[in-house]
Order: structure tokens, then C-alpha cells, then sequence
């Protein structure tokens, strides 16, 4: 009877969270001290009772009837979940009831997986990444191509090469890093010949404080757009850059608040030619009662405080959003910012330019052939952001980019973003592409761009693509690129 008591006490330490349920047992009255911890057991069907309705806790149990328990528990336990802890008490009952175990047909090696695949999760280092290399054959002439890194007409590249490395290391705290480098996500590094650049963009450690405060240490992402899905591609109006500082965040029934002191910003270099020339505040309060509706507002603070930058040199961002679901497959949402530029950041010009968009998000669920992203925008010339002259590009840089000609003043581009992918099977699928611009200055021409592309998922590690882009500049007066210009591009994507 000892020894089902303490099995009793291991099966309950592993399913801690109640379950409010009722005790379907008939001889375990409402006052006994294990009415609820039975009651518990019997929702998630690790006991079942007797054939004629009763528990009998007073009765000796088998070790038969014991491993029995242990076996149904063993495969209700939340995985993701486990704790070191819950590990250890696994192991312990695998052990004890290993033989009857074996004679009830469960294989204690389909077992010793999942306690492996358990203390992997939380106490072993994780190493996995992604490369992406890509062949463009570009139709401009030599060294004046818009496609390819430093115009180059034809160009093989070491694209995207990332290793994510993660630990966990207890239930409440998380290390992430991420090391990149090539073409496009190493600074000066063109992603031909041999890599000379290469860069740590994330190295963070993620924990949990008292009242469900989660703290980010080190360097990480500010992307507010991505997290509320506000574009696709390389389509921010603002955001999408790295601090390195501290991110506090607190969820709360619907609304969750974030938090950020950061400083060394990559985008900063945009502003003030060097890093680490400015503190930067954010704050993001977000309502999501459910999931049809969204609602938030963001602000940002860039603080200039180093010499030699004597003067008005603040940048001040402020953002609302939302969206609706229509249903689970179309949704409407969007986003407005307005600034405050400092006035030696602002350089004689308007000093609180903005910027919106709209977006009509429809999956394929709802159109049964294609899903569809239309998105319109403007935006003043010289609102700042760090990624405008990468918007609509066709890969992570600006290669291609209507945005390439734009230059601040005081009026207002209009874009147009259309996307429509096309998932034929779980191998094939296809897209098609258009963007457009409208500088609103006199002397640049508008710019256009339209791509196909057709991919193969050829194993669920390696997808090829193969995609037709070209781009439009126009012929203006102060264009800096002009004329039409092509690419085929053949994509090779790994993660491993």
C-alpha cells in the first residue's frame, strides 16, 4: 500500500494544474482527502477504476495495476511542459516497473525516447540552421544592374547562411543566439568568394520574474509590424531592427505591455553615421479580446546623447494599429505613425511627417486557388525609416527595390503592394507579384516591379524556386536608376 501511495504522489506531481472535473467514483465520497487528486487522474484517463464503478483506494493494488497507471501517465504528459523535475519522476517510475511494463506490451525503449527527447529539451544545447544560395542572371549591362550587389550583371551568392544555437536552461529561463552571414545579413559582406564578415545578430537570454514578467537581456529584435503581422517580406513602415538592452513584457487577460531600453541600435548608422549615438525607449500595448479584433499603439524614442552630435538630433515614433478577422481566412488591418524629428534630423524640412498602410489579408482557405495580400500606403519622403529603401524588394536587400529612387521632401509617395501565392500540393506552389510608386516629385519617375515564381518543396529540408523579376524606374530627370532591368533567379534553400 506504501508503495502505490508514493506511485500515487509521483503520478500527481507530473500533472500539477487541476482539472476541475468531477470524481467519477462512487466509493470516493466529496470529503476524502484524494477526492480531488483522484478526480484529476480519472479526467485525464491515467485511472479508469473498476469494471462495477468503484475506485477501492483502500484496496492493495497490483504492480500490475500500478505500471498500468504509470503507463497511461507517461503518455499524457505535456512534453513541452516538463520540468527537470517531471523528467526525473519518469525515469524513476520507468525503472521501478520496467519488467511489468514489458509484460503489458509497452516498450520501455519507446519510453527511454521520450524521457531523451525530454532532458534534450531542457538540459541540452540545440544547434540547427538555414542557408540559402542564389544564382540571379541579371538583363542589365555590366556593373549596372539594380539586381545584384555592386550592379554586377550575373552573380552566384552565399545569400543567407544563420545557425541558431538554444539552450534551455530550467523551465522558467531560455538562451538564444544566432550567428549570420552573406550577402544579405552580414553588413559590408557580399556573399561571393571567400565570407570575410560575419556577424552574432541575436544573443539574448530569456527568463521569467514573479507575477509572469518575462525579462529579455542582450541583443534582440524590435519588430512590432512582424509580431502583429502588419507585412511580408522586407515591408516594415517602421521597425525591424536590432538594440542591444533589456525588454520587459506582461500579459494580462487580453492586453499585453512591452517594454524597451536599448542602445547600439543597427539603425542608428542611418542617423548619425556611427552606432551607439542614441538611447532607445519603446513601448507596445496591445488588446487582443479575441481572435477576430486587435488593437495597439507603439511609440519609439531615439535619444541622441553623444558628442560630436551637438544639436536636436532625437528621433520620436509613434504608432497605432489593428485588425479584424472577417473570418479565419480574410482579415483588415493596418497601421499609422506619426514623428517627431529633431530639427537637425529633420534638415529644413517638415518636422512631423507620417506614414500608414491597409492591408486585405485573405488566405487560400478562402479562395480555394490562391491567397491574395493587397496593400496601399504613403508615406511622407522624409518620414525616417530605417528600411525604406528595401521595401517591396525581392529578396532581404534592396536589390530591385522601387524605393531605390526616393529621395526626402516634403511630399508624399503612394505604393501599391500586390502578392497572390498559390500552394498546388504539399510540393508545388507559384506566386505572382506586383508593386508600384508614386514619388509625388516632380523630375522622378514612378517605379513599377512584377515577378513570377514556382517552388519546389523537393524533402521537408531543401526547397528550390525559380523566379522571373523585373523592374521598372522610368526615365526622370533626377532618377537615380532609370530604364527597365530583369532578373531569373534560381533560389537553394536548406535548414537543417
Amino acid at each position: 500500500m506504501r508503495k502505490f501511495a508514493a506511485v500515487f504522489a509521483l503520478i500527481m506531481a507530473l500533472f500539477a494544474a487541476p482539472a476541475f472535473a468531477a470524481n467519477p467514483f462512487m466509493d470516493v465520497p466529496a470529503a476524502h482527502w484524494a477526492y480531488d487528486a483522484v478526480a484529476q487522474l480519472a479526467a485525464r484517463g491515467v485511472v479508469s477504476g473498476y469494471p462495477d464503478g468503484a475506485y477501492k483506494g483502500a484496496q492493495p493494488a497490483t504492480r500490475y495495476e500500478m505500471a498500468s497507471v504509470v503507463a497511461r501517465a507517461m503518455t499524457r504528459i505535456d512534453m513541452e511542459k516538463a520540468s527537470r523535475q517531471d523528467v526525473e519522476i519518469m525515469k524513476r517510475l520507468m525503472l521501478e516497473f520496467k519488467d511489468e511494463l514489458d509484460a503489458l506490451g509497452v516498450k520501455v525503449d519507446q519510453i527511454d525516447k521520450r524521457v531523451a527527447k525530454l532532458e534534450e529539451g531542457i538540459g541540452g544545447w540545440k544547434i540547427r540552421g538555414t542557408f540559402v544560395f542564389d544564382a540571379k542572371f541579371s538583363g542589365g549591362d555590366q556593373d549596372e544592374s539594380t539586381y545584384t550587389t555592386d550592379g554586377r550583371k550575373n552573380e552566384f551568392s552565399k545569400e543567407e547562411f544563420r545557425l541558431f544555437l538554444t539552450k534551455t536552461i530550467d523551465e522558467n529561463t531560455y538562451f538564444y543566439a544566432e550567428y549570420r552571414t552573406g550577402g544579405d545579413d552580414a553588413g559590408d559582406g557580399d556573399g561571393r568568394g571567400d565570407m570575410q564578415h560575419g556577424i552574432w545578430s541575436h544573443l539574448f537570454v530569456d527568463t521569467m520574474l514573479p507575477w509572469d514578467m518575462n525579462l529579455r537581456v542582450g541583443r534582440f529584435d524590435v519588430d512590432f509590424e512582424d509580431d502583429y503581422g502588419l507585412y511580408i517580406d522586407n515591408d516594415a513602415l517602421f521597425g525591424d531592427f536590432r538594440t542591444d538592452g533589456f525588454r520587459l513584457s506582461k500579459s494580462w487577460g487580453g492586453f499585453t505591455g512591452t517594454a524597451i531600453v536599448g542602445r547600439n541600435d543597427d539603425y542608428t548608422d542611418e542617423i548619425y553615421g556611427a552606432a551607439g549615438m542614441a538611447m532607445t525607449y519603446a513601448l507596445d500595448l496591445n488588446w487582443t479580446p479575441s481572435e477576430k479584433f486587435f488593437l495597439g499603439a507603439t511609440g519609439y524614442w531615439m535619444i541622441e546623447d553623444s558628442a560630436p552630435f551637438d544639436g536636436d538630433w532625437d528621433v520620436k515614433t509613434y504608432g497605432v494599429y489593428g485588425g479584424y478577422n472577417f473570418t479565419d481566412a480574410i482579415a483588415l488591418k493596418g497601421v499609422y505613425y506619426f514623428q517627431d524629428l529633431g530639427s537637425d534630423v529633420a534638415a529644413g524640412l517638415e518636422d512631423s511627417p507620417k506614414a500608414w498602410k491597409a492591408i486585405l489579408d485573405v488566405q487560400q482557405d478562402a479562395l480555394k486557388f490562391t491567397s491574395l495580400w493587397l496593400e496601399y500606403s504613403q508615406q511622407d519622403n522624409n518620414f525616417w525609416s530605417p528600411v525604406a529603401a528595401e521595401r517591396y524588394s525581392i529578396g532581404g536587400s534592396a536589390a530591385g527595390s522601387i524605393g531605390l529612387n526616393m529621395i526626402p521632401n516634403d511630399n508624399t509617395s503612394k505604393w501599391i503592394f500586390v502578392q497572390a501565392t498559390q500552394e498546388w500540393t504539399e510540393k508545388w506552389s507559384t506566386f505572382l507579384r506586383y508593386a508600384t510608386v508614386d514619388y509625388d516629385t516632380a523630375g522622378i519617375a514612378d517605379a513599377d516591379e512584377w515577378g513570377v515564381g514556382v517552388g519546389y518543396q523537393y524533402t521537408p529540408a531543401i526547397y528550390f524556386e525559380l523566379m522571373y523579376d523585373q523592374v521598372d524606374f522610368g526615365e526622370g530627370t533626377f532618377n537615380t536608376y532609370s530604364d527597365k532591368d530583369h532578373v531569373f533567379r534560381f533560389k537553394t534553400s536548406i535548414s537543417f
